[in-house]
């Protein structure tokens, strides 16, 4: 499903649900608007990694291939974090 068109479709069943309240929506917002800034942040950090295995296909040192490493961590990290969210809104609202 391209962006739109999940845009698209979480609006029309959010416009649907007359039960939600506005802290609902607020927090469906904030996870939405972390989920794209990690797409982002995980476009980078794969091109980074990209680079650096062609680098060191062509046996050359890539210094800071453990920074790259440790960024793709902490993307994959945000997105677990954001997809338990999403799974269990109960308990993110909770905390």
């Amino acid at each position: 499903m391209s962006q739109a068109g999940f845009l698209a479709h979480s609006a029309l069943a959010a416009a649907r649900d007359q039960s939600r309240t506005a802290a609902t929506i607020a927090t469906e917002r904030d996870v939405l608007t972390e989920l794209f800034a990690m797409r982002r942040q995980l476009g980078w950090a794969g091109s980074n990694l990209n680079q650096a295995a062609k680098a060191l296909n062509s046996g050359s040192d890539v210094p800071h291939l453990n920074k790259v490493i440790a960024d793709i961590q902490r993307a994959a990290n945000a997105v677990k974090k954001a997809a338990e969210r999403v799974a269990d809104p109960q308990t993110s609202e909770a905390a």
